[in-house]
């Protein structure tokens, strides 16, 4: 999976000075008035295929020692319009 810049993004953050290109880089990101932080993933035409045949996402996120409160959505847009 990669991550991908979207309008709505409102921060680019960095990749940590102590990782290669390789091991990581920028995240675009809309940080929310609630504390969120919502990146946009996409995958290839491989990753979907074996998702549609296993059915699991792994979400590794590096912290240190814990896991912060995270969410994952398979929806076309998160950005739905109120009417």
């Amino acid at each position: 999976m990669k991550p991908k810049k979207f309008k709505q993004a409102t921060i680019e953050l960095k990749k940590p000075t102590s990782m290669t290109d390789e091991e990581c880089g920028s995240l675009y990101v809309l940080q929310t008035e609630r504390g969120e932080c919502i990146s946009l993933w996409t995958t290839s035409f491989w990753e979907r295929l074996k998702f549609l045949f296993h059915g699991k996402l792994w979400l590794g996120v590096h912290s240190g020692e814990t896991q912060p409160p995270v969410w994952l959505d398979c929806t076309k847009s998160i950005f739905i319009k109120s009417k």
